[in-house]
């Protein structure tokens, strides 16, 4: 589910940056920013790269629960529908300067004009999503600095968003138990 909402990002903003710009070739490329062994990877070259730098577990009670009403009137154990949250970084890897902070505007604008992305009005979206909000995510210099250092890169003009509640839900039932119908107590005080 993970690899098909970033393919389907993907997809939804070098769309946005080929009609933007009238181009020909793809701009946007999911990928590492460098190679396990430091090294810059070369699919990167003058892309706009999208890179999935943390998942963090949504802990809203009512996303987890494990309880589902059935037809029938009694419920299914089911496991517990889990949503998470997902960090993307947009960082910009052009020759040019000016090219990189051009593209990387394009993509902040891409998700300002569109911070919603649901079934209705994205046909290709992936099966199992009813939406995905995307938000920036301000963090600031040293914080940026501190993750570029821990990727083992050189600063690249960036911007992370936060992709909320992606679903994952196993659907399995476990179970089913039958609903309360009645309360008798019969305690007898003698």
């Amino acid at each position: 589910m993970i690899l098909s909402v970033l393919k389907f990002i993907q997809a939804s903003l070098n769309e946005f940056l080929i009609n933007h710009y009238n181009l020909q070739d793809s701009k946007v490329v999911l990928n590492d920013i460098v190679a396990e062994n430091g090294v810059i990877l070369p699919a990167n070259k003058n892309k706009l790269v999208l890179s999935l730098i943390n998942i963090e577990r949504e802990t809203i009670n009512p996303y987890n629960t494990r309880n589902q009403k059935l037809e029938s009137g009694n419920y299914s154990q089911t496991s517990p529908i889990e949503r998470y949250n997902l960090y993307l970084m947009v960082s910009s890897h052009f020759d040019d300067y000016s090219e990189s902070i051009e593209f990387l505007n394009a993509a902040i604008v891409f998700f300002q004009a569109k911070p919603l992305f649901d079934p209705t009005s994205n046909s290709n979206m992936p099966q199992g999503i009813q939406k995905l909000v995307i938000e920036l995510d301000a963090i600031n210099y040293h914080e940026m600095m501190n993750l570029w250092n821990a990727m083992g890169a050189k600063y690249r003009p960036s911007v992370i968003y936060k992709m909320r509640l992606i679903t994952l839900n196993p659907m399995e039932t476990e179970g089913s138990v039958s609903a309360v119908k009645a309360i008798s107590n019969n305690l007898d005080l003698k």
